[in-house]
């Protein structure tokens, strides 16, 4: 889709979250790529971390990063697969406001080009939380890849047409 180089780019600030039971900063692939895309697309690391799969601990950094005013977004790695301890999307759930359906649906959709039926067992998702935009990829650089070149990029673009999320959010908290 084009971008408009006439409209202002608008950077958004965005956390990064891996949750993994065994990888820590040195072996985060996935995040270290996540981070590095979004540096280059001209967007702000707001913050970054690692949480068990644990949904507690989950909901607890979201619950933090969505009341945080220098938080516009995050996009988290790991934990949504269909194992017992893939718990990612649960924790969302749990503090969404709305669910964006399409974003897991088109993220299966692209990822199905690179892994073909596995990615049924990706369980990506999105939602709006009290003004915050949280996106769940899964923990593989692959998926980071679709999921961040092909969706993301775009979407977290003020200057992509026909629309963009980062147009949307002044209005994410009408009533």
């Amino acid at each position: 889709m084009p971008i408009d180089e006439t409209r202002r780019f608008v950077p958004v600030r965005i956390a990064v979250l891996t949750v993994s039971d065994t990888r820590g900063l040195a072996e985060d692939r996935s995040g270290d790529l996540l981070v590095e895309r979004l540096l280059a697309a001209g967007h702000e690391l707001a913050d970054r971390c690692i949480e068990r799969d644990v949904v507690d601990l989950i909901v607890a950094r979201l619950d933090g990063w969505i009341d945080d005013p220098g938080v516009d977004c995050v996009v988290t790695t790991g934990g949504t697969g269909v194992t017992g301890r893939d718990v990612s999307p649960e924790a969302i759930e749990r503090v969404a406001d709305k669910m964006i359906p399409g974003f897991g649906e088109l993220f299966r959709w692209l990822s199905f080009r690179t892994i073909g039926t596995s990615t049924i067992q990706s369980r990506a998702c999105a939602c709006v939380a009290r003004g915050t935009y949280i996106f769940a990829l899964p923990g593989s650089t692959g998926a980071v890849r679709d999921g961040w070149d092909d969706i993301l990029r775009d979407q977290l673009d003020s200057r992509h047409r026909p629309c963009n999320f980062v147009e949307l959010m002044p209005r994410l908290l009408e009533r």
